[in-house]
């Protein structure tokens, strides 16, 4: 028998009424490939276990959060293909970037299209104190250069210092570099040698550590990532160097103690992450990370997670037209290891640690 045709209307009235509610399309932008990718692949993770157990938990506002992945590939072309392409895909909001020079390419593209691009580790202060779409977790560079600048030369009497800085991320290195020299100088230290180089497969490191030597100096400061770090101590270490190395948080991921062994013991960076953190909700959030992806989390995890958890709790507001507001209305969230303040330019401010390289572990110095 055929169905009377109101009744095959009605049902699939009903059956539509029954399906799932159009999910919650978020992305995600970093560098998830290439020789620098710990960072990103770091801070995807962490989004991605932090949206997990938000759908596990029933999603928001009954609706599944969907993670569209964007691979920047460290080039700031690419990224602004990547994030017009996730805008396409009607996202959001973007977790990310997580360099620097990434975001100041990219800013113009979510402010165009009122997209909300909320950064797990981005700090230059080039994006400081601006009313727009680019908001984050992390401080910006001149709190975390001048608590280095300070550790160096107080509690370890350092004077002189020789610096390598990378211009392929020259919106963090450079901001970096500018917030340590003006608290170093202002303190009686000198900055002898600055050694700029562009990071490449093709950097010959043992030229650039021979350019860092050339005039005795207290310690040299890599400002540059994990890998190049660690490459530049190794050269270091094979001239004789036998002083301290010292650097940003872009430098003190795990890639640096797995790749530079012996020659970065000693370290010292200045970060938003105590590795020996005994609050609950930190402990708790490792023992998931371990299980769910088999490794130790790192300062870009925890950051990518608290990204999230911010993004999180400004949907649950239901307000995602305004998403960004919802964002800056919180003003205050706890993170994993503390809380953390958000400002109404969407600058982040967060506590800062002294952290070591001491027997192949990040040690807090204070």
């Amino acid at each position: 028998m055929r169905m009377p045709f109101f009744l095959s209307v009605l049902l699939v009235l009903l059956l539509n009424g029954c399906s799932d509610p159009e999910p919650l399309r978020i992305g995600f932008i970093g560098g998830l490939s290439g020789r620098v990718a710990d960072l990103g692949l770091a801070g995807r993770n962490g989004v991605t276990l932090a949206f997990e157990e938000a759908n596990q938990a029933g999603g928001i506002n009954g609706r599944k959060v969907e993670l569209l992945l964007a691979d920047d590939r460290q080039d700031p072309q690419t990224a602004r293909h990547e994030v017009q392409k996730l805008i396409d895909q009607g996202v959001v909001a973007i977790i990310g970037p997580m360099t620097s020079v990434i975001a100041t390419a990219t800013v113009a593209l979510a402010n165009d299209n009122k997209i909300p691009l909320l950064s797990p580790t981005v700090t230059t202060e080039e994006l400081t104190g601006i009313d727009d779409y680019f908001l984050r977790v992390a401080s910006g560079t001149d709190q975390y250069s001048s608590a280095v600048a300070r550790y160096l030369f107080n509690k370890r009497g350092l004077q002189k210092v020789a610096v390598a800085y990378d211009l392929r991320n020259s919106s963090y290195t450079e901001s970096w570099l500018g917030g340590f020299r003006k608290e170093f100088e202002k303190l009686g230290g000198q900055l002898i040698i600055l050694q700029p180089f562009q990071s490449s497969p093709d950097q010959l490191f043992s030229a650039l550590a021979e350019g860092l030597l050339q005039q005795p100096s207290d310690a040299v400061i890599s400002i540059a990532s994990a890998m190049d770090t660690a490459m530049l101590s190794q050269q270091l270490r094979k001239l004789g160097y036998d002083k301290t190395i010292a650097g940003p948080a872009w430098s003190a991921t795990e890639k640096l103690i797995e790749m530079g062994g012996q020659a970065v013991e000693g370290a010292i960076f200045a970060q938003f992450f105590d590795r020996e953190s005994n609050q609950p909700t930190y402990v708790a959030f490792r023992d998931r990370y371990r299980k769910r992806f088999i490794e130790a989390p790192g300062f870009a995890s925890v950051a990518g997670y608290d990204a999230a958890q911010v993004l999180l709790q400004a949907l649950d507001q239901g307000k995602e037209k305004d998403l960004k507001e919802s964002i800056l209305k919180l003003g205050r969230f706890s993170g994993l290891q503390g809380e953390v303040s958000i400002d109404r330019y969407g600058d982040a401010r967060r506590p800062t640690f002294i952290t070591r390289v001491h027997a192949g572990n990040f040690s807090v110095q204070e």
